[in-house]
């Protein structure tokens, strides 16, 4: 699995999930159940995963959506 987005910004999480899993890449929300422990205050930013073969076409996606300023480098 690869990071290609981490942030606090819980709808920008839902719309990449929903457009990659639209795109048939299986996505996993990491650090989803933080906010139970940090009460809702947005302290720990979500990491998108992607399966390492998938990589380059989920970043690709979300270049084409505009977002290419939320892709993590590496």
């Amino acid at each position: 699995m690869v990071e290609i987005v981490r942030t606090n910004d819980l709808v920008m999480v839902g719309f990449l999930q929903s457009l990659l899993e639209n795109a048939n890449i299986p996505v996993l929300v990491a650090d989803a159940h933080m906010s139970a422990l940090e009460g809702m205050i947005g302290a720990f930013p979500r990491r998108l995963l992607v399966p390492d073969d998938d990589a380059d076409q989920a970043r690709r996606l979300i270049r084409e959506a505009g977002l290419e300023a939320e892709l993590r480098h590496g």
